[in-house]
């Protein structure tokens, strides 16, 4: 199908940091270009992305995690039974994409890693599509006691029964062996017939940005002076302890240096302030052309920002959100592809942050790894992902 004049599609990405809503927003945007309407449903800063792209947009009840003052998890006020089985708002989420979606009345509902509006287009009987990088998230806990194995079972059990109540269910990953969410992809073989790996969601592959020389240039960028791209993503709570850390480090930076740190707020501008080496942007319209044109990545350990890095080339230097065992777990697979660095954050210190740009810089085992991959077939998530909803709408 060409055309989809007429369709209606319901987006609903979870709203805890922008990677749900990153990698939503392409697809509705290739959809609204063959004449079809769409929606979306999300909550906390993933409202005010979307909106950047002039997407109509609902702002539903949220959901989330809290975190203590370094942007770990904090485990005393959170746990996933309270993010996930919080019953009252939970409910008041089901109900919220029920209306919503009988008030627009889709032909099918592309839910990225909610479960309220996976119910709701269960009971509404409406086709439903899931993406997710995380089937069965290991839970943090300080003490693993036997009440807390019963409950984390339960919890993960009916989990990962709710996912299967999708249609489908689309891994936006790696195919075997580059697999980066590896760690929370323990799917049982019952629900194997519904999985499919498609690759990254990239909105625009490398060969489709001319020209990066403009960036490094604007920059100050010289001959023989290196370019490091500090992209901030996450939920606030993870980014600011983080932001804190290092803006201190990258001004004191030696000249060969060239920092440039989005700091991830959506509406804070796009006006950059330098800072000796140091170049913060509040928010940077089109990423993909500062990854293109930097010669490392230093990010958080989010699963998009990891695919991307990989998918442009770049050798990256991970620092995981304190206590994220998902984080956890892409930072070591991409040390294990040999593509990328990982650091905890308590160790983030001037000296100890510089040796490390230093020796994955000058090392060119990185290089040739990323090189090694091949990357046409990994980056073909959004017109994968694309054909598989054309499909389930054209039946």
């Amino acid at each position: 199908m060409e055309s989809f004049d007429g369709t209606r599609i319901y987006f609903s990405p979870c709203g805890i940091g922008l990677g749900h809503a990153s990698r939503s927003v392409p697809l509705a945007q290739e959809f609204v270009k063959r004449g079809s309407d769409v929606l979306f449903s999300t909550y906390h800063e993933a409202v005010d992305y979307i909106q950047k792209y002039n997407l109509p947009v609902m702002n539903a009840p949220s959901l989330e995690m809290e975190n203590d003052p370094t942007g770990s998890i904090d485990l005393k006020a959170t746990t996933l039974g309270q993010s996930f089985i919080a019953f009252p708002t939970f409910y008041r989420q089901v109900r919220f994409e029920i209306q919503a979606m009988q008030y627009f009345e889709p032909d099918l509902v592309f839910s990225d890693t909610r479960l309220s509006s996976i119910y709701a287009a269960r009971l509404l009987k409406i086709p439903c599509l899931l993406l997710l990088n995380q089937f069965l998230p290991r839970i943090p806990r300080e003490k693993d006691t036997i009440f807390f194995k019963f409950m984390d079972g339960t919890i993960l059990t009916i989990l990962g029964r709710s996912w299967a109540l999708s249609n489908l269910l689309i891994i936006p990953d790696f195919p075997q062996p580059y697999t980066i969410s590896l760690d929370s992809l323990r799917i049982p073989r019952r629900y194997g017939v519904k999985v499919q790996l498609v690759g990254s969601i990239l909105s625009q592959k490398p060969e489709e940005i001319p020209d990066s020389n403009e960036i490094r240039t604007r920059l100050g960028v010289k001959k023989g002076e290196y370019l490091i791209y500090a992209t901030m993503s996450g939920p606030r709570a993870e980014r600011i302890p983080i932001i804190n850390i290092l803006e201190p480090i990258f001004t004191r930076f030696p000249k060969p240096y060239k920092v440039v740190m989005s700091l991830g707020i959506p509406n804070g501008g796009t006006e950059p302030v330098q800072i000796n080496q140091l170049t913060k942007i509040p928010w940077i319209e089109n990423r993909f052309e500062y990854m293109k044109a930097c010669d490392l990545v230093i990010s958080r350990g989010g699963h998009e920002t990891i695919l991307q890095s990989i998918c442009y080339q770049k050798p990256s230097i991970i620092i995981p959100v304190p206590k994220h065992p998902e984080q956890y777990g892409n930072a070591r697979r991409a040390m294990e592809l040999g593509v990328a660095q990982a650091v905890h954050q308590r160790d983030i210190k001037y000296d100890f942050l510089l040796d490390k740009v230093k020796k994955i810089l000058e090392n060119k085992d990185y290089k040739n790894n990323l090189e090694q991959m091949n990357l046409e077939d990994l980056r073909s998530g959004l017109e994968n992902i694309f054909n598989l909803i054309a499909s389930y709408i054209a039946q």
